[in-house]
């Protein structure tokens, strides 16, 4: 580290003039080419699966909303009338508006409520009727919503949905930006120096940047979804900011201490660089574990984030230190830079202690209420994951109003809550006899609790796959709705299928959505533990110890509950979801959980290294544990307390914008952020390691034999002779 840190000092220019060329040149690259990301979620093996592959064999057009790679899209027009919906005046006034949108460009089909083949598709018990509408795929509808929009009136209500007129969230970055001028604000509280305020948003965004191009190139070559960007984008901010605010912060203090700058680069680069080449290793190794979820859309999302954490590393090593070369001394508040010129040493050991060095005796005094009031609330804040549900969430947990939600309650009020959550029973009917036993299960499933209607075709002669529709009583993110999936296949379908050879099959979005759920809660356990056991692996690794990993590997599963906690009350439970913009309480997208995991083990491993590296370094010197902690909560408490609180900004930001997904992971992280830093690095770990004694650093003969060397702090420095009362963050108290 030490070759690298002067390199880039040395060709300071040469290495920022890189950094852009390399930006420059991917900007060029991927304007050139485009984006090619892929949407299909690579559902796992499962019934729903099977069901798809069946209807495919029989040459099925589409299957359900899974149909993406069809050539034709389906959308829905419907209406509410004062008057009859059937009268003769409003039946002219629709079919003229259907007229006019059958003859425009893309649209290759229009089924009438009031033609033979829609008769059922009108209501007339509520006054309400909907026609379908076939385009292809890519048509620009904003001429049929036009069309069919016009027609709204006082006694008129007229809404448009289904897959041909999805709206896409907009791309405003308001929010986002907001969080980041927050962290740009609280920089400069902590340093005083608008350079060093700016260098660890500078390194982020440079750092993420290059690496978002490279996956939307990469996108080319591997399949990636869109959601790639944004998940890159929140784990290489998180880390990305706090790895350049660590190794600022080092810097500064090595400058107020009396070094040269390439000498105080060097310093930097070889300890707090050092960790943050740890921490990153960590969370990429603990992104690509996502791989045993077996979910090709995680899959690939943990390939860009883990592309995206190597990016911010290497631009914290490399560009972020020929910045400081570049930038020397006006990293330092104006009064460190005049009492460098005046030759005032750094601040003795008299000094006005921090509020850091006040909370490390805190903590030391009281260490048993300090256990118990941080487990209390980690307690109290993850207890909501018990009930989470995994699913998605429909049209009818959208916010009141939106175009959506109206589209929603006008269908159901006039065909059903589950309209748009069928089912697919596909069948497999080899011979005559399973073909009756399947047409005799058609005729019972109108009986079976929360079946609203069933709809089949005879089955011809030769047929060897059979198709039957199920409307549930309930929308789809119900668990009523989950509970008649789970009763159909147990109970229902199990008993037609014996005695003959019929096999039936389950399928539909909402049969996909409940059988990836079920997949990714069965794996979620395996990655939890893989990433405890990683983190505990790669902390003994790195400071010889074997309570400390341990500890710090429970704290970051505690951790990780406390996110998806959050979500559970936020988002699942409805407390708060109109704050955000998102609507009602609906369960929670199955990409959130494993998200949430791989981003705070980031974080968390980064605040763990971080504040034991500097406890280990002290214990190194002193051989008091004591001491070690107080010395190491003291000099690290400021640097993560802005670390987390820019974090909770910049991710809280992220949850206000207006997207369900994004405003999940935004929230759970914020939480998180704020409960591991505050509560669990900054309370727990230091009260329990007080308690535990010099336990803490026992490491066992036989271990350490077989354990390679890593050193995450550098090469030892000589002991200070006093412990130090004021970071050099805190330029107005020095």
């Amino acid at each position: 580290m030490t070759s690298l840190a002067r390199g880039c000092f040395r060709w300071r220019f040469a290495v920022l003039g890189g950094w852009v060329a390399a930006l420059v040149a991917l900007v060029a690259l991927t304007i050139g080419s485009g984006t090619a990301f892929s949407e299909d979620p690579g559902m796992p093996d499962s019934e729903s699966a099977t069901a798809y592959s069946l209807m495919a064999q029989m040459g099925a057009q589409q299957a359900g909303s899974q149909g993406s790679g069809a050539a034709t899209e389906s959308g829905t027009i419907v209406w509410h009338t004062g008057a009859a919906v059937d009268s003769a005046a409003v039946k002219q006034q629709f079919t003229a508006m259907l007229k006019q949108i059958s003859a425009l460009p893309g649209v290759q089909g229009v089924v009438s409520p009031y033609d033979a083949a829609g008769k059922s598709q009108i209501n007339t018990r509520t006054s309400t009727a909907y026609a379908t509408i076939t385009v292809a795929k890519d048509t620009d509808t904003a001429a049929i919503e036009t069309a069919a929009t016009a027609l709204r009136s006082p006694d008129v209500q007229v809404a448009l949905g289904d897959q041909a007129f999805e709206t896409i969230p907009g791309g405003s970055h308001g929010p986002e930006v907001v969080g980041l001028l927050a962290a740009l604000v609280i920089l400069f509280l902590v340093f005083r120096s608008a350079w060093a305020a700016a260098l660890p948003i500078i390194t982020g965004i440079v750092g993420v940047a290059t690496s978002l191009l490279v996956v939307v190139l990469a996108a080319h070559v591997i399949d990636l979804a869109s959601t790639s960007i944004t998940m890159g984008a929140l784990i290489g901010l998180g880390v990305g900011i706090d790895y350049a605010l660590f190794i600022v912060n080092r810097y500064r203090k090595a400058m107020m201490a009396g070094d040269s700058v390439p000498e105080a680069i060097v310093k930097a680069v070889n300890t707090s660089g050092r960790a943050v080449v740890f921490a990153g290793l960590t969370v990429i190794v603990a992104l690509l574990g996502m791989y045993v979820v077996k979910l090709g859309v995680l899959t690939g999302m943990a390939q860009a984030a883990a592309v995206t954490v190597l990016f911010t590393v290497a631009a914290a090593i490399t560009l972020l230190p020929a910045l400081l070369g570049i930038l020397g001394r006006k990293v330092l508040s104006r009064r460190q830079r005049k009492a460098l010129a005046e030759g005032i040493p750094a601040v003795p050991v008299a000094a006005k202690p921090t509020r850091g060095a006040r909370w490390a005796g805190l903590v030391q005094r009281n260490p048993l209420r300090a256990v118990a009031g941080a487990v209390l609330a980690v307690v109290i804040l993850a207890s909501p994951v018990l009930s989470i549900r995994i699913g998605d969430a429909d049209a009818s947990s959208d916010p009141v109003g939106s175009d959506s939600r109206n589209y929603y309650e006008l269908m159901a009020a006039g065909f059903g809550a589950g309209f748009d959550a069928s089912l697919l029973l596909v069948a497999e009917v080899p011979d005559a006899a399973s073909a009756a036993a399947f047409t005799a299960l058609v005729k019972q499933l109108p009986s079976v609790a929360d079946v609203a209607s069933v709809s089949a075709a005879p089955i011809k002669d030769g047929q060897t796959i059979a198709v039957a529709t199920v409307t549930p009583v309930t929308s789809a993110q119900t668990q009523e709705t989950t509970d008649l999936v789970t009763n159909l296949r147990d109970q229902v379908i199990t008993t037609a299928e014996n005695g003959n050879n019929l096999r039936v099959y389950v399928g539909g979005s909402t049969a996909s959505t409940i059988d990836l759920a079920e997949a990714l809660l069965s794996k979620l356990p395996l990655y939890l533990g893989l990433i405890a056991l990683l983190g505990f692996l790669l902390l003994a690794v790195a400071f010889r110890s074997l309570l400390v990993p341990l500890i710090g590997a429970i704290s970051n599963i505690a951790t990780i509950l406390v996110g998806l906690g959050a979500v559970t009350a936020i988002f699942q439970f409805g407390w708060g979801t109109g704050l955000l913009g998102v609507g009602t309480g609906a369960p929670i997208t199955y990409l959130v959980p494993v998200l949430v995991m791989g981003i705070m083990f980031g974080l968390s491993m980064d605040y763990q290294v971080f504040l034991v590296s500097r406890m280990h370094e002290e214990w190194t010197h002193t051989r008091d544990n004591l001491r070690s902690i107080r010395v190491g909560l003291t000099e690290t408490a400021q640097v993560i307390a802005a670390a987390a609180t820019i974090m909770l900004f910049v991710f809280a930001s992220f949850g206000f914008s207006g997207e369900r997904i994004v405003s999940m992971i935004g929230i759970g992280l914020a939480v998180a952020v704020l409960i591991d830093a505050f509560v669990v690095r900054m309370t727990l770990i230091p009260a329990l390691m007080t308690l535990i004694g010099r336990a803490n650093w026992f490491y066992p003969r036989w271990a350490e034999k077989i354990t390679p060397k890593v050193s995450v702090e550098g090469p030892a420095e000589a002991p200070a002779d006093h412990e130090p009362a004021v970071l050099a963050g805190a330029g107005h108290h020095q």
